[in-house]
């Protein structure tokens, strides 16, 4: 795994369209990935592995919020590192193209597909996210496109 553990804090200022944030990798814990769904997601095939076999999934499989929820832990421990923190404004658009299943090692990139200043809020950039997420085959998994409130550096702000 790659260790971004002394990644800088970016802001608005070091991005440009088209960067790609890397992020680290994470197995999918099958105790983990129950919990998950016994709490948020209990449908049979994220529950049973008769059903999940019996499901399109091709075997249990994990809910796709869980699957969102890693990826959020690998972006935050990657380099989508920002100074004060990043605000989710929305999502424009969520997808689970493949199944996850336990065993799975899941990575993500991040990429800016748009970005501009905020208008009411001088002190911080719109960014537009788009992160993909894939397991171990190098199949995508999950796709996010989504608009971010980021931090512009101190001395840059109007």
């Amino acid at each position: 795994m790659t260790d971004f553990q002394n990644a800088p804090d970016l802001y608005y200022e070091d991005l440009a369209v088209s960067r790609v944030l890397r992020c680290g990798t994470v197995e999918v814990n099958r105790e983990e990935m129950l919990d998950f769904a016994k709490r948020y997601d209990p449908q049979r095939f994220h529950l049973e592995e008769e059903a999940g076999n019996d499901s399109l999934f091709g075997g249990m499989s994990a809910s796709g919020w869980f699957t969102a929820a890693l990826t959020m832990g690998l972006m935050v421990r990657g380099e989508f590192r920002f100074g004060g923190g990043a605000v989710g404004l929305g999502i424009d658009e969520l997808r689970w193209p493949r199944p996850v299943h336990a065993g799975d090692r899941l990575t993500a990139t991040v990429e800016v597909a748009a970005m501009r200043p905020s208008a009411s809020r001088p002190s911080h950039g719109v960014v537009k996210f788009v992160t993909t997420t894939r397991n171990q085959h190098g199949e995508v998994v999950m796709t996010k496109s989504a608009q971010v409130l980021v931090p512009r550096r101190p001395q840059a702000r109007p």
